[in-house]
């Protein structure tokens, strides 16, 4: 064999971080980007709620506080989960919030649906690693507020409004209809994308069922990655504060649904440029 036909042996970048493969698959498989890319059905977001009883998210919880007292720069949690116990595990706790040191986390294959808002509070976050997280479609907007962020590994195609499918977003909805507001601290996450919705996430005030607005955006938020954010917003004038969306994605804060219009699809990415 020529020495220019000789096979390349590429490492494996995320050896490390998959974790034990016993106890069957550590996540479920996820096909509803995939669908309504080809169709353009309405899409929704994932309905499971957290089942706090879990082995996996008790060890999670662990976890979280033994990183944040020994203030380790690189979190790996999931290689310390059983494969059963990764699947488990569907969100990230509040107590992330605690991980001030965390300059890279990693979640690579992961089963999670939504990554809560107090990821903001990780202020040291460099590198984001949530690749091959199939069923993570969108991201909080409060993700901005890791001002530190440069680089970031995500799987765009499980991700709404990608530029390669240009798959629709979860409509959104207004929380108060007529006289009645929607409770916000017990609500449906196949509705809202949360279990409780509490601050705003552009000026962190009180959000009350009578004043949400939810709103989408897609923001270049890493080196590499345009991500749909969801925005828990206060009020109009906090959606009006937003910063102008990445160019080649919807233009403005929307909420969601088929109907709004989308660039079309495409395999070569927009021109990318930082909104201030």
């Amino acid at each position: 064999m020529s020495e220019d036909l000789k096979p390349q042996v590429f490492p494996n970048r995320w050896a490390d971080a998959t974790g034990p493969g016993d106890q069957g698959p550590a996540r479920e498989r996820c096909r509803c980007i995939e669908y309504a890319s080809r169709t353009q059905s309405p899409t929704r977001f994932h309905p499971e709620r957290q089942d706090t009883t879990a082995p996996g998210w008790i060890r999670l919880l662990e976890l979280i506080e033994e990183a944040a007292a020994d203030g380790r720069e690189v979190f790996k949690p999931l290689v310390e989960l059983t494969a059963e116990q990764r699947r488990q595990v569907v969100t990230l706790p509040a107590n992330i919030a605690e991980l001030t040191s965390v300059k890279h986390l990693v979640l690579y294959g992961s089963n999670l649906v939504r990554i809560p808002p107090e990821i903001g509070a990780m202020t040291s976050l460099e590198e984001f690693t949530p690749y091959t997280s199939y069923r993570l479609h969108w991201f909080p907007y409060e993700i901005t507020r890791c001002l530190n962020l440069r680089r970031s590994t995500v799987s765009s195609r499980a991700v709404y409004g990608n530029y390669k499918q240009r798959p629709p977003f979860p409509p959104l909805r207004a929380a108060a209809t007529g006289d009645r507001a929607v409770d916000l601290d017990d609500v449906d996450p196949g509705v809202w994308g949360a279990t409780a919705i509490r601050t705003c996430s552009v000026c962190d005030e009180r959000v009350h069922g009578a004043n949400l607005r939810q709103v989408w955006i897609s923001l270049w938020t890493s080196g590499a990655d345009v991500l749909p954010l969801l925005v828990n917003a206060c009020s109009t004038a906090c959606v009006d504060a937003l910063p102008a969306p990445t160019e080649g994605y919807v233009p403005t804060p929307h909420t969601g649904g088929p109907d709004i219009g989308q660039p079309p699809a495409s395999f070569s990415p927009p021109r990318l440029k930082r909104s201030e």
